[in-house]
């Protein structure tokens, strides 16, 4: 079984706090990987996104806030592989927290521990097979 999800954290991954430029390098890595097929969504612990726009980015958006279970719970892992139509043996899981990445690799799930831009795309890169702009690659 491939992995066909990605689910993203938002505050922490998708904000990428370090950026220098307006530019959202992860989202940008989701649309590119949305568009290859593999589905996606933003899980997080708020209570919702800071620009709703972003929904429009992901197949699913699943706050803690409104469905009331929280990263590192499985079942937050479980819920939204569900609203992609997934198996959790299917999708990635990207945080900068390292106990969420634990509690989406006990739910079942493939963890990668968000550290930096560049060290994260080149391992979703391998992980879903999907080539991704070399300047996103080189990122710091």
């Amino acid at each position: 079984m491939g992995l066909r999800g990605l689910l993203l954290d938002y505050a922490g991954v998708l904000d990428d706090p370090g950026r220098t430029t307006d530019a959202l390098p992860l989202l940008e890595v989701a649309r590119r990987v949305r568009r290859s097929g593999i589905r996606t969504a933003v899980v997080s612990n708020a209570a919702g996104l800071p620009d709703s726009r972003l929904a429009d980015d992901f197949d699913a958006v699943v706050l803690s806030g409104v469905v009331a279970v929280a990263k590192p719970s499985r079942e937050i892992y479980w819920l939204t592989a569900r609203r992609l139509g997934l198996e959790p043996a299917e999708c990635v899981f990207v945080d900068d927290v390292p106990r969420n990445v634990a509690g989406a690799v006990a739910a079942g799930m493939v963890g990668v521990h968000h550290q930096d831009v560049g060290s994260t795309v080149a391992e979703l890169s391998v992980l879903l097979d999907v080539e991704l702009p070399p300047d996103l690659l080189l990122r710091d």
